[in-house]
């Protein structure tokens, strides 16, 4: 029978994406062998986490602030708005270099069996803003080549449809099934510069 903090902490870990319960428990165990320094450091640091991060109220990305640094950022062109599925995928593009644009993050993908529908995601918040925004002349589609991807790309693209803005969907330089975080620089890269209209 383990302590209840340590059963509590296991189950804590196990919820992450990626970690199992027995990934967990040995995370645990590993902060248990550790100084009582690092783990005290490690709940100030999701502490701090959870009282400073929220989403930015205009694309949906991480923030510390209510707008997010690439929403505030006036030398960001104001005419095109890259969709992607979560912030890492920001992250992702932003290494590349190449893209100057806003973003807007919708918060994961549309899939049926797991309960994820469109209204689960920040998909009225992107009608609005294409509605509502004056100069867009561009929505870049970048969600996964996956089967929720594709769904979630062909939902998007028929929901706009009526605002008369290009929509466009990053080229297949990318293997389908591929994740958009996990992409190197130049397959990035020439996937922006190949996007198609849908």
């Amino acid at each position: 029978m383990l302590p209840k903090p340590v059963e509590n902490l296991i189950k804590q870990f196990a919820h992450l994406p990626g970690i199992g319960p027995k990934f967990a428990e040995r995370l645990v165990f590993f902060m248990a062998n550790e100084p009582r320094e690092y783990s005290q450091a490690f709940a100030y640091a999701l502490l701090d986490f959870s009282k400073k991060i929220k989403n930015c109220s205009v694309c949906g990305n991480v923030s510390e602030e209510d707008i997010c640094p690439i929403c505030q950022d006036t030398k960001r062109d104001r005419s095109t708005i890259c969709i992607v599925e979560n912030s890492p995928d920001i992250i992702a593009l932003e290494k590349t270099g190449q893209y100057k644009g806003l973003y807007h993050v919708l918060g994961g993908l549309i899939s049926p069996h797991r309960h994820i529908l469109p209204e689960n995601l920040r998909v009225k918040q992107l009608i609005s803003r294409a509605k509502n925004s004056n100069g867009i002349k561009e929505i870049i589609i970048a969600t996964n080549p996956t089967i929720e991807g594709d769904a979630t790309a062909l939902y998007i693209a028929k929901s706009l449809e009526s605002t008369g803005i290009k929509i466009t969907r990053l080229g297949r330089g990318m293997p389908t099934g591929g994740e958009l975080e996990y992409m190197d620089e130049t397959t990035l890269i020439n996937a922006m510069a190949g996007r198609k209209k849908i």
